[in-house]
């Protein structure tokens, strides 16, 4: 039989994750996050109470215990909120399986699925733009030489000696001076030509590094391009042959469909089916979590005494009731969905199995038990009012085998199955 192909697959991820976030939304306001909201502060109050009592004097001792016990008292029951919340969203939901999908359109638009190519922007814009040009250097000013004042008066005539030798200093100086000079000079501008070499050496590097960055997006786009247009191409094939009514179109565009049927995490299907061409019927099984698999917890209760959190079993009647619920819905839903979305009424009649893959006590083995073994036709299905029928007699108007007790792994007989 026919599993998810790659279109459905691709639309089951995108339902999954359009569920996660409505359920997202609205978990914001479910009573539950209350219940974290309060524990949170709880826990908050307790660690606080908890440190004000290490560093509290002896007379204030007996009331922060006090407060401490009631902040622990506090944290604690409203974890027990917080469960039974998460508890009663489990089983809403498994008992709304088939109230769920009555208000989604399971008919899908094979043209939605087309891709339009959104390319990233270049991921590199550092390489784009040239390097900075080296600084320009500053040279030092030139020494300049200063020469001492002549003499005047009398030591003119008698300070030519010492004058002479003031002046042969400051030339020496002014020398030394001017060669220090030259030689910073020529460092500064080695310096400087070095700072250059290495600037054409990077921006270089750069251009070439730019080069091989925009090469490698371009072809990055081109892979995209190409995936895109392949997808797309297999899409046009699809709707071509889905016109001509080909088995195949059918089987992959039943498949998206399923793929779009989305159950709840507690409670997933999968489905397998394959379309008879020249009996225009689908033949689909349901696999559904068996039922060691669905919580059995009726609600969680806190015990001060004891400082325990304990849980209240479900009754074997609850259990058993809402386990067989869960399967009489997906029967129908799973006739609703296909039959609603073939438009063109290309499948005419569904025969339908629901069962689940279990370990059998006898052998050890693997085994199928089915649950529900059914089979609709297209007009005579579509006339019933879904949200108005009760799920275990429309089965029975079907003319299905039902299980008489699937929660203890009873297999429906097949003999009892009769076309409705």
């Amino acid at each position: 039989m026919a599993r998810r192909g790659f279109f459905a697959e691709i639309q089951h991820q995108s339902r999954v994750a359009a569920r996660e976030r409505e359920r997202t939304e609205r978990e914001a306001v479910r009573r539950h996050n209350e219940a974290i909201r309060q524990a949170e502060r709880a826990k908050k109050e307790s660690e606080r109470v908890r440190t004000q009592l290490a560093k509290a004097a002896v007379s204030e001792r007996k009331r922060l215990e006090k407060e401490a016990r009631e902040a622990h008292v506090a944290a604690r029951e409203a974890e027990v909120i917080e469960r039974n919340g998460k508890l009663e969203q489990i089983y809403e939901e498994i008992d709304s399986l088939l109230v769920s999908t009555l208000s989604v359109d399971d008919y899908v638009d094979l043209s939605s699925l087309r891709v339009e190519v959104t390319h990233p922007p270049f991921d590199r814009p550092d390489l784009e733009g040239p390097l900075p040009q080296p600084s320009q250097i500053l040279l030092p000013n030139e020494p300049v030489l200063a020469l001492p004042a002549p003499p005047s008066g009398l030591a003119s005539l008698f300070g030519k000696k010492k004058y002479a030798e003031a002046v042969e200093n400051a030339q020496r100086a002014h020398a030394q001076a001017l060669e220090e000079w030259r030689a910073a000079c020529r460092d500064l501008m080695a310096k400087h030509q070095k700072a250059k070499d290495m600037h054409v050496q990077d921006e270089a590097r750069r251009v070439d590094a730019l080069r091989s960055e925009r090469e490698r997006y371009a072809k990055e786009c081109a892979m995209r391009e190409s995936e895109a247009a392949d997808r797309n191409r297999q899409l046009d094939e699809l709707v071509t042959n889905l016109g001509y009514g080909t088995a195949d179109a059918i089987q992959e565009y039943v498949s998206i469909v399923l793929s779009n049927s989305v159950y709840p995490d507690h409670f997933q299907a999968m489905h397998e089916f394959e379309f008879d061409p020249s009996t225009a019927e689908l033949r689909l099984r349901v696999l559904v979590p068996g039922p060691a698999e669905i919580p059995t917890i009726k609600s969680y209760k806190y015990t001060k005494a004891t400082d325990e959190i304990t849980s209240t079993p479900l009754s074997q009647k609850e259990c058993r009731d809402r386990y067989a619920g869960a399967i009489h819905q997906v029967a129908l839903r799973s006739f609703h969905e296909v039959f609603e979305c073939d438009r063109r009424g290309l499948i005419k009649t569904i025969s339908l199995e629901v069962g689940t893959n279990t370990i059998d006590p006898a052998t050890g083995q693997r085994v199928y038990v089915p649950f529900v073994i059914a089979a609709a036709e297209r007009e005579s299905f579509l006339a019933f009012e879904l949200s108005a029928v009760v799920p275990a007699l429309t089965l029975g108007r079907l003319g299905a085998a039902v299980s008489k007790n699937p929660f203890s792994l009873v297999a429906a007989e097949r003999s009892g199955v009769r076309r409705s």
